[in-house]
């Protein structure tokens, strides 16, 4: 692959000064339409050790208006993030729609550098690069242009530039990772050029660039991104909606005559929050962080289920964050990433009221997204969970199940009573008269993400000392099962 871009291109320092001046104010103007695009834009710079790709970051910061790029590096991982899923750097790293994303090294670096090591075997190097393709494919999805540039050049022109550059490095690691990088040479070639045919996508494509002469490359460089902002397109109109296959109805399996007295609701509920006090604790000794979401009907008891939950932990450990509606920054971004960045750390607790199941319940009901968009959630959020998981981070996943009747016997207490007054809007009798709706989308949902890593649990709530202490018990025994696989 990679013989085919060693043809020693060069460009005269006059031809490149000209092709540079006409580059840039097409650039410009460029750039500036890119800012109302409907997805952010998103250039990775990749490639052997010793190819430029340094120089040419610094040359695309001096003819881009920098007041809408974001660079990033991913060297180093910092305590944050290494105490979180190996993604959720990513995503914090994602510009605004219309922004431009510089990623030096981006996702790839770590699958090349593991695999030349041979600390993951081949069949886990293709694992990972299908999970890149789909986050790419994703991205895209919601509208992110994606730009990915490899950089090459041949062994004898890396040997000699680090010949040069030993006495020039500013520090001993930079030197080691040259070194490294020289040592490995036929290794992070053979790495890369499968990386590449894995993950070159029409939504994604790799352009190889021969980096031999820096002038070549960073025209070449310049020449690409000018040309793709040039050609952004408006989103197409959304096709016409296909009718819903009908789906089992899962959530009439619920038993919701099941009723628990108020002795056994008190000795229940103490020996479970008892366990969880341990547990919690256990759980931040081995650096196991836990995800908790509460779905299900209005006035089915998450919030006095979230309470009895949160009774049993210190409050140093847990966070609770109610999802509403998106905000005009979480709307600039994919959907997933407002629940991305606020993963806890190891050993810490977030309980989600409601989470991001929102896009295939109250997005998908409310017309909100697009069938397409909802559609494809439910693949994106199996591999968000399984990413979840993966990484250590035990996921619990809790629906609420209420009756029609009961749901309307609560609201109506509610009218009455002066402290329970706030908790009933307009809104809650308007999605009562989408029962049906809400009613298929939750079954649904459950069908088709409840999976063995992260399944769903069926509460009824009918009965709210029932509901209370089953969302205990659950959680208890979750990080009960966890813990004890860890030891």
């Amino acid at each position: 692959m990679f013989e085919a871009v060693e043809l020693g291109q060069k460009v005269g320092k006059r031809a490149f000064k000209e092709a540079v001046a006409e580059l840039r104010t097409r650039l410009v103007h460029a750039q500036f339409a890119s800012t109302s695009h409907p997805g952010p834009i998103l250039i990775v710079v990749a490639g052997l050790d010793g190819a430029g790709k340094g120089e040419l970051l610094n040359f695309l910061g001096g003819v881009l208006d920098l007041r809408d790029v974001k660079v990033c590096t991913f060297w180093n991982e910092t305590d944050e993030e290494r105490e979180r899923p190996f993604w959720w750097r990513f995503w914090r790293a994602l510009p605004n729609r219309g922004q431009i994303a510089i990623l030096f090294g981006a996702w790839y670096t770590r699958w090349i550098h593991l695999r030349t090591d041979g600390r993951i075997d081949p069949s886990e190097f293709e694992r990972q690069l299908r999970r890149v393709a789909q986050f790419e494919q994703m991205l895209a999805n919601d509208g992110a242009t994606v730009l990915k540039f490899w950089l090459h050049i041949t062994h004898k022109t890396q040997k000699r530039r680090l010949k040069k550059l030993k006495g020039r490095l500013d520090h001993d690691d930079a030197l080691s990772r040259a070194l490294w990088h020289s040592q490995h040479y036929d290794g992070i070639v053979a790495a890369a050029e499968q990386m590449i045919r894995r993950t070159d996508r029409a939504h994604a494509r790799w352009q190889l660039v021969e980096a031999t002469q820096a002038r070549h490359a960073k025209l070449t460089v310049l020449r690409a991104i000018t040309e793709t902002l040039e050609g952004l397109k408006p989103p197409r109109p959304a096709a016409p909606a296909t009718p819903s296959a009908p789906v089992a109805p899962v959530l009439q399996g619920v038993d919701l005559e099941q009723r628990l007295e108020p002795d056994a609701y008190r000795q229940r509920l103490a020996a479970a929050q008892a366990e969880i006090e341990r547990v919690v604790w256990q759980a931040y000794d081995q650096r196991v962080s836990s995800v908790v979401i509460f779905e299900g009907w209005d006035a089915a008891g998450k919030g006095g289920s979230i309470r009895r939950l949160v009774d049993a932990m210190d409050m140093r450990l847990v966070q609770v964050r109610s999802i509403a509606a998106p905000t005009d920054e979480e709307r600039d971004h994919h959907y997933l990433w407002r629940f991305w960045r606020h993963l806890p750390r190891a050993g810490y607790v977030t309980l989600y009221d409601r989470s991001w199941y929102g896009r295939v319940l109250v997005e998908r009901v409310e017309g909100f997204a697009t069938p397409d968009d909802w559609r494809r959630a439910y693949e994106e959020i199996n591999e968000f969970e399984e990413q979840l998981t993966e990484a250590g981070v035990v996921v619990v996943k809790l629906w609420l199940h209420l009756s029609p009747e009961e749901q309307l016997r609560r609201f109506k207490e509610r009218e009455q009573v002066p402290w329970k007054q706030h908790k009933l809007t307009e809104e809650d009798w308007r999605n009562r008269e989408q029962w049906s709706a809400y009613e298929d989308a939750a079954n649904e949902m459950v069908l088709r993400t409840s999976t063995s890593h992260a399944p769903w649990h069926l509460v009824p709530a009918d009965d709210k000392r029932l509901a209370r202490v089953r969302v205990v018990e659950t959680y208890a025994a979750a990080m009960r099962a966890r813990l004890s696989s860890s030891t």
